[in-house]
């Protein structure tokens, strides 16, 4: 087995080393890095990625992430490579942003410019100096603006590499999902390189269900490609959602759920209401389909149009 390279630094088998990669400057010229772990076995085998903080608001994928590199049993890799980054957008970070400071989403700016503006930077720099050495990836996130995700993993149901990945990770829900452009998944695709995504929790909130099921999927994941020796037993098995839809409020006003994420719901059950403060009326929440509720809203006030549950369906 030759050396890893990676932004010029070399990383033997049987070693395991933190490269800092540069990314810019803040406006007062502290220089931001990008903290990249490596773990390597003395035997040949798949090179992984496990990424997080792609948006910056999103730390149970971070707190994923750090729990693996603080555990004592990635040091012991039987075979293969794993590169853990904690978090890829440190603008977002330590701004509390999902986004960096210019409003730039990271996760639309692939492959990304060297010389673009600071999400281009980013995504430039994984397209250039991690994505063509990994064999696959598993990229971690959370809902956004107030919306909690029950854990589940997405993939491109075209990638047979994917399905296996889902399959070996085992989340509670599977979706499949298409790749966007201008995302990681992406230009990883153009690669030919397979990344699934973990979803799990609500951005800026701890969710412990949703980080215990990143950490078990990455053990069992890498036990499927006997990279561990010991995986993560499970009881479960994972529940298929070929399609997803939302169900949006018909009125504004103060919302409250009835059924929460991961709970099996009817076409028409009502499964919660929206109440106008002055009791004008009350208007219950329909489910448009039978399925199970993969991420909801947690904001009590709620306008016209807005997102209140995302059911999946086969």
């Amino acid at each position: 087995m030759e050396d890893l390279l990676i932004d010029t630094q070399p990383v033997s088998p049987g070693t395991h080393k933190r490269i800092d990669i540069e990314v810019a400057r803040l406006p007062s010229g502290t220089v931001i890095h990008m903290p990249v772990f490596v773990y390597r076995s003395r035997n040949p085998g798949p090179v992984v990625m496990l990424s997080g903080g792609l948006h910056g608001d999103e730390i149970n994928g971070v707190e994923i992430i750090r729990r693996v590199v603080a555990g004592k049993w990635i040091h012991q890799l039987l075979a293969g490579t794993v590169i853990a980054l904690p978090i890829i957008n440190v603008y977002g970070f330590i701004h509390f942003s999902r986004d960096v400071p210019d409003g730039k989403d990271v996760n639309r700016s692939f492959p990304g410019n060297p010389d673009g503006s600071l999400a281009s930077i980013v995504a430039s720099i994984i397209s250039r100096k991690i994505l063509p050495i990994i064999d696959f990836g598993i990229d971690f996130h959370t809902g956004g603006a107030s919306r909690t995700n029950y854990p589940q993993i997405r993939y491109d149901k075209r990638d047979l590499k994917g399905a296996e990945l889902a399959k070996a990770f085992n989340a509670p829900f599977t979706l499949y999902s298409s790749v966007i452009d201008g995302s990681l998944r992406a230009t990883a695709a153009q690669m030919d390189k397979t990344i699934v995504v973990y979803e799990g929790g609500e951005s800026m909130r701890f969710d412990m269900l949703a980080i215990e099921e990143g950490l078990k999927g990455i053990r069992r994941v890498l036990k499927h490609f006997g990279m561990i020796k010991v995986g993560a037993s499970s009881t479960q098995k994972s529940i298929i959602c070929a399609n997803s839809t939302w169900v949006r409020a018909e009125a504004s006003g103060l919302f409250t759920f009835l059924k929460q994420s991961g709970q099996e719901v009817a076409e028409g059950e009502i499964i919660g209401y929206i109440h106008n403060p002055y009791n004008l009326y009350n208007i219950p929440v329909l489910s448009t389909v039978s399925g199970y509720i993969i991420g909801h809203n947690n904001i009590p006030l709620v306008h016209k149009g807005d997102a209140l549950f995302h059911i999946g369906y086969s």
